[in-house]
């Protein structure tokens, strides 16, 4: 297949980028990896007036840690994370959350902000930007503001951007040392996407959890903390009796549906063995 018609801009900086997206409005789509877009653009699923590609836009391109935050520039690819970006617990998950995230050719390409933008239920870095409580910075030619991840995904494929935004940065707080995180995933063959995956970041003071962030993905419409389990987890010991009982409030907490992947219960049973399993590895 072969895409329908279409303009194409290349702006060079941001403001340029802004205000043709202000002009097309909805018939305009903002390139940056492609990664989701070019296929579905190629399967004439999506049928853009005009597509804006702002890779040429250099001061969108940055990744650095700053003021507690790490800051994620919207032309920041998945690849930059396979190695540490920052010191401590964050430094050290990204590279594992990393190694699933789809093909190298696709990690190489695809940019983090455009993975939040896309919003697809069963993407890494958006369950990593819901679980941690991600800041995200859209702009349009009016101005910009800066959205919550918490509020963020609205449903599969759907945020809370308007249509004359682009996302042109993704802070994530940089984790002190009494975090403890872990990450587990489950999908059919190497670099598909996840039926189910869990994301847990604990504070621990004497042995004891005194702050928990518990998210899951790919087994709902959209990722999410589930407070549920938090609420298990906190001023308990960190042990495996805790981590079922957790797990267990996953279970009893998500509400996935079938499809041809998966049938409902096998993704909630997931979900809990996903999440039993992240637990005990931030305690590894």
């Amino acid at each position: 297949m072969k895409p329908a018609a279409f303009a194409y801009h290349a702006p060079r900086s941001l403001d340029e980028a802004l205000t043709l997206l202000a002009a097309h409005g909805d018939e305009g789509r903002l390139l940056a990896g492609g990664q989701s877009l070019v296929p579905a653009m190629n399967f004439r699923l999506a049928r853009p007036a005009v597509l804006i590609d702002i890779n040429p836009v250099a001061a969108l391109d940055f990744l650095r840690a700053e003021d507690g935050w790490l800051r994620i520039g919207a032309l920041t690819r998945h690849v930059a994370f396979e190695q540490p970006v920052a010191a401590g617990p964050l430094g050290a998950l990204l590279p594992r959350v990393a190694r699933d995230v789809a093909h190298l050719p696709i990690r190489v390409r695809g940019t983090f902000a455009g993975s939040l933008a896309h919003a697809d239920p069963a993407a890494e870095w958006s369950l990593v930007a819901a679980t941690l409580g991600a800041e995200i910075v859209a702009q349009s030619s009016a101005g910009a503001r800066t959205l919550a991840a918490d509020g963020f995904f609205r449903t599969a494929f759907t945020t809370a951007l308007w249509p004359d935004e682009l996302i042109t940065e993704v802070r994530l707080p940089l984790l002190g040392d009494a975090w403890r995180c872990g990450f587990m995933e489950f999908s059919r063959r190497k670099g598909d996407f996840a039926l189910a995956m869990a994301l847990a970041a604990l504070r621990l003071e004497g042995g004891r959890i005194v702050e928990a962030r518990l998210g899951v993905g790919g087994a709902e419409h959209r990722p999410r903390r589930i407070e549920e389990a938090e609420e298990v987890l906190l001023g308990e010991t960190a042990d495996p009796e805790v981590f079922i009982e957790a797990s267990a409030a996953v279970a009893a907490a998500v509400e996935p549906a079938s499809d041809i992947h998966a049938s409902a219960e096998y993704r909630r049973d997931l979900a809990q063995v996903m999440t039993r399993r992240a637990l005990a590895a931030a305690l590894a």
